[in-house]
C-alpha cells in the first residue's frame, strides 16, 4: 500500500534533495548513489525507484528519516557498501562491511582471467586458490562460474575472515573451502597441485595516499598498503605459487597501473615464464599473469 499522500513526501523531491548534498561533498556518482540508497531503505531495485518516482510516489515519514540519515553517513564519504551491507560483483551479491576490503568493479577482470585459465586446466577437477580473500570475491565468482574446479580461500584477517564465512555460507557453492591462514603458509596439502593461483594483494606504496576518502578512511590498511614500493605481499605471492601450482599452471595478481613492470621482473626473477599484463576496461594495466615453468 502506499503511503498516505498527506503524510508522506514525494519520492522525487527527495532523491533531488539527496543528490544535491551527495554533489555538495563530493561524491562521484550522486544521482545513483541516492537512488540506491533509496533502493535500500524502500526495498526493491534501482530501476524500481526510477518509476516510483516518476510516478510520483511518496515515502512515510519513517523512511524519509532513514533515507535521510543514510545519505548524511553518505556525505561524510562512507562507503556506499557500508551503508547497504552488500557489493556487487560479477553475478553475485556479497556482503560487506567495516574489516573487510569493498570488491571493487576492476577486479571483476582478475577473476575473469583466473575463470579463464581454469577453464583451460587441463584436469577434470582442477584447483583454484584465492590468497587473501578478503570478502570472497574472487574466490566465489570462480567456484560458481568453474562448477567442475575445486577452490580453495585464505584470509589471515579475522574481520575480514567473518564477512568472507558469511559470503561463503550464503553462496553455498559445495566447491569451495575457506581457511584462515597466513598466506606465506596456506593450504601445504596442496603443494604441487593447484592450477590456478590468483591475488588481489595490498599492493599501495605505504607512503602513497589513496585520493578517494572511501578508500582512505574506511578500507582496512592491511589490505592497502604493501611495503615501501607496494610490492612485499607480490614477492610473497610469487614464492608461495611456486610451491602451491603445477608446471604450466598460472598465477594471476592484481596490481596498480604502474605497477606491471616491476611485478613481471619479480615473477620473471623468480622462475616464471611468459609474464604478460592486462588491462582493465578502462585501459589501465590491472592485472598480471605467469606461467609456472
Amino acid at each position: 500500500m502506499s503511503p498516505d499522500p498527506a503524510s508522506s513526501a514525494p519520492l522525487s523531491g527527495l532523491l533531488r534533495a539527496a543528490a544535491e548534498t551527495l554533489a555538495r561533498a563530493g561524491v562521484p556518482d550522486p544521482q545513483v548513489d541516492a537512488e540506491l540508497l533509496a533502493a535500500h531503505v524502500l526495498g526493491g531495485g534501482r530501476g524500481e525507484v526510477q518509476a516510483r518516482a516518476l510516478r510520483g510516489d511518496g515515502v512515510a515519514p519513517d523512511d524519509v528519516e532513514r533515507l535521510d540519515a543514510l545519505v548524511r553517513r553518505r556525505a561524510t564519504r562512507e562507503p556506499l557498501q557500508h551503508l547497504t551491507g552488500r557489493a556487487p560483483f560479477r553475478h553475485l551479491e556479497l556482503h560487506v562491511g567495516p574489516g573487510v576490503f569493498v570488491p571493487r568493479p576492476e577486479t571483476e577482470m582478475v577473476a575473469q582471467l583466473g575463470i579463464d585459465a581454469l577453464r583451460a586446466a587441463a584436469s577434470p577437477s582442477p584447483i583454484a586458490v584465492d590468497l587473501g580473500t578478503g570478502s570472497g570475491a574472487i574466490a566465489l565468482a570462480l567456484a560458481t562460474e568453474v562448477p567442475h574446479a575445486r577452490v580453495y580461500a585464505a584470509e589471515r584477517s579475522t574481520e575480514a575472515f567473518a564477512w568472507a564465512e558469511q559470503n561463503f555460507r550464503e553462496v553455498g557453492a559445495e566447491n569451495a573451502r575457506l581457511a584462515l591462514a597466513d598466506l606465506e603458509h596456506a593450504f601445504p596439502d596442496l603443494d604441487g597441485t593447484v592450477s590456478v593461483l590468483v591475488s588481489n594483494p595490498p599492493y599501495v606504496p605505504d607512503a602513497a595516499i589513496p585520493r578517494d576518502p572511501e578508500v582512505r578512511l574506511f578500507d582496512p590498511p592491511a589490505a592497502l598498503y604493501g611495503g615501501e614500493d607496494g610490492l612485499d605481499v607480490v614477492r610473497v605471492l610469487s614464492h608461495v605459487g611456486l610451491r602451491l601450482v603445477h608446471p604450466g599452471g598460472t598465477i594471476v595478481i592484481e596490481h596498480g597501473e604502474w605497477q606491471g613492470a616491476p611485478i613481471r621482473d619479480i615473477l620473471t626473477a623468480d622462475g616464471w615464464r611468459a609474464a604478460a599484463t592486462h588491462p582493465d576496461l578502462t585501459l589501465r594495466d590491472r592485472a598480471t599473469t605467469a606461467l609456472r615453468p
